[in-house]
């Protein structure tokens, strides 16, 4: 017996009239449960009153107006395979003759990339010449920079001194800039407290 109301879909299968393992004590509890018998009458009376209804049919262009709110997921070989098929020629001599020139094509391709394969070491002493040309290039520029700032004889001190030397030659390089920057602050500064004052 059931203690609690029938759920929807048991008083469905009443009304549908199936028979089962489970159907009787359902019925039980129907005719126990006066609320449960309400909602049976209840649900009969809509089945008959959507059974009366006339039977309606859809417009011819229903389903097109439909199908035309819906998106549609096409999966990307389909896709694919309707691209090629636009390029691919109507006339069998002419397919003949493209796929001719793909196989032909496909070839030059597989021989430039088992050539440039073959010659990977050659394309690495070109890079590698390369990256040494560049090193040597930032080099160049830092001893230029070097010279400029520090003048010959600081650079020379660099070059043959001590790791110390090199760290006090460059402290006082940053030192310098540093000033610098202090000292065109304050002049910035003081001008423009002069122009407001």
């Amino acid at each position: 017996m059931h203690d609690k109301h029938l759920r929807s879909d048991e008083i469905e299968l009443l009304l549908d009239g199936e028979e089962g393992f489970g159907v009787a004590p359902l019925r039980g509890h129907v005719h126990a449960c006066l609320p449960c018998r309400q909602a049976l009458a209840d649900a009969r009376k809509l089945m008959v009153a959507l059974d009366a209804l006339p039977d309606f049919a859809p417009s011819p262009h229903f389903a097109d107006r439909v199908m035309a709110q819906v998106q549609v997921f096409e999966p990307w070989h389909a896709a694919a395979a309707r691209t090629v098929e636009q390029f691919v020629p109507a006339g069998r001599v002419a397919r003949v003759a493209a796929g001719l020139g793909a196989a032909v094509a496909a070839g030059l391709a597989t021989a430039g990339a088992t050539w440039v394969l073959a010659r990977a070491d050659m394309a690495f002493i070109l890079t590698r010449l390369g990256a040494e040309g560049v090193r040597d290039q930032i080099a160049a520029a830092v001893t230029d920079l070097t010279s400029t700032v520090l003048g010959q004889p600081g650079l020379d001190a660099v070059r043959t001194g001590t790791p110390e030397m090199a760290a006090v030659a460059v402290g006082g390089f940053v030192a310098v800039v540093g000033m610098g920057v202090v000292g065109l602050r304050a002049l910035a500064t003081t001008s423009r407290n002069a122009r407001e004052g």
